[in-house]
């Protein structure tokens, strides 16, 4: 039986192409979505080969929101999973004197990627069924002192995403929010991370396969993170404001 196709949003970062590696692997066709599409060619040569499903890309930005309509309207086929992989982390200290930087990472964060899964869950609504993953982060789960623009706008995008499945879960459509913690990408090279909090781009994409499965609702890709977090919340203000963390 032929599997339906799954969209990976974001397709040229390491947890994109991670995650499509994953599904095609277990036989879906896979539609590669990013800006500069074609330097995915290689990709889908390969995973073509590797899988033997078909792969096809599609130009898309995440910050064009007004040409997300007509991108989903042009797809071959309306994927039964979309996985949004799209993200900017930035600078803080960039973003805290250039209005423009700190624009671009909430935009990328939170305007682009609930743009299209918006447009997205309500094709699937109306088909009455399909799978909605967004990549958010933990950085959204309290503001911190050193990266809040970025954990401002993943804060957004994750309360985005509860909202959509509340809304959506009568209605056939399963929507999962992803909080990876620290992983190993181009986006994060250089930057001293902890190896026991530090997850590998497959090891995401295999959380996320596991989820969309098994109809989770929110998943922390290290178990470890949700203690960590539940602690970093419930620090008392009037401590945490004096925490360089």
């Amino acid at each position: 039986m032929t599997k339906p196709p799954v969209l990976i949003l974001g397709a040229r970062s390491d947890i994109g192409k991670a995650v499509a590696h994953k599904f095609a692997a277990i036989g879906h066709p896979i539609q590669l979505a990013a800006r500069n599409a074609p330097a995915l060619e290689s990709d889908k040569t390969d995973m073509g080969l590797r899988y033997g499903v078909s792969v096809s890309l599609h130009e898309f930005d995440a910050l064009a929101v007004d040409t997300h309509e007509a991108f989903v309207a042009a797809l071959p086929e309306l994927p039964q999973i979309a996985v949004c992989a799209v993200g900017l982390m930035g600078q803080q200290a960039d973003n805290e004197r250039d209005l423009a930087a700190a624009a671009r990472v909430m935009r990328s964060n939170y305007e682009g990627p609930a743009s299209i899964l918006a447009i997205l869950a309500n094709h699937f609504e109306e088909r009455g069924n399909g799978s909605i993953v967004g990549i958010s982060s933990v950085a959204g789960d309290r503001g911190r002192a050193t990266n809040y623009v970025y954990g401002s706008a993943k804060a957004g995008f994750t309360a985005f995403l509860s909202g959509l499945r509340n809304r959506l879960a009568t209605r056939g459509v399963h929507v999962v929010t992803v909080l990876p913690g620290f992983v190993a990408t181009q986006m994060t090279e250089g930057m001293d991370l902890p190896a026991r909090l530090t997850a590998e781009p497959g090891e995401v994409a295999e959380a996320i396969a596991r989820a969309v499965e098994r109809k989770k609702d929110v998943i922390y890709v290290r178990p470890i993170w949700r203690l960590i977090m539940l602690i970093i919340r419930n620090i008392p203000e009037r401590i945490f404001k004096r925490m360089k963390i």
